[in-house]
C-alpha cells in the first residue's frame, strides 16, 4: 500500500529544462527503488530517460523521492506505466508547465498590470 503524502512536494532541481520533455516525481520505499525498474518502465512506453536523482523522503512519507526527467512532451504514459510498477507518483508536468498558468496568461496578466500601473 503506498503511503499518504502529507506534504506537496515540488518540482525544483539542477537539471535545466530540455524542451520536448517533462518531469516526475515518484516515491518509494528504500527496498523498492531500483534505477533499472524506473527505467524500465519508462522505457514500456517508448520513451527515453533522461535524468534521474534520488533524495531523501521521509517528510512526505517515503523512504525516497526520485526525481526523473524524460524525453516525452506529455508526462501521462510515463506517470501511468511507473504507476503500473507499483511506484506512487507524486508529481508530473511538461518542462513548460508552471503552477502559475501557461506563459501567455501571466504575460496578459504582467501587461495588465503595467497598463494600470501607467493609469
Amino acid at each position: 500500500m503506498t503511503p499518504k503524502v502529507l506534504k506537496t512536494y515540488k518540482i525544483d532541481s539542477p537539471f535545466p529544462a530540455v524542451y520536448g520533455s517533462c518531469r516526475l516525481l515518484v516515491g518509494c520505499r528504500a527496498d523498492e527503488y531500483s534505477a533499472s525498474a524506473i527505467a524500465r518502465a519508462v522505457e514500456d512506453c517508448d520513451a527515453h530517460l533522461l535524468n534521474l536523482n534520488v533524495m531523501p523522503g521521509a517528510d512526505y512519507g517515503f523512504d525516497m523521492i526520485v526525481d526523473l526527467r524524460v524525453d516525452l512532451a506529455s508526462p501521462h504514459t510515463a506517470a501511468r506505466s511507473l504507476e503500473r510498477y507499483g511506484y506512487a507518483v507524486i508529481d508530473a508536468r511538461a518542462d513548460g508547465d508552471s503552477p502559475y498558468g501557461d506563459d501567455d496568461s501571466l504575460r496578459r496578466r504582467v501587461d495588465e498590470l503595467m497598463r494600470y500601473l501607467n493609469i
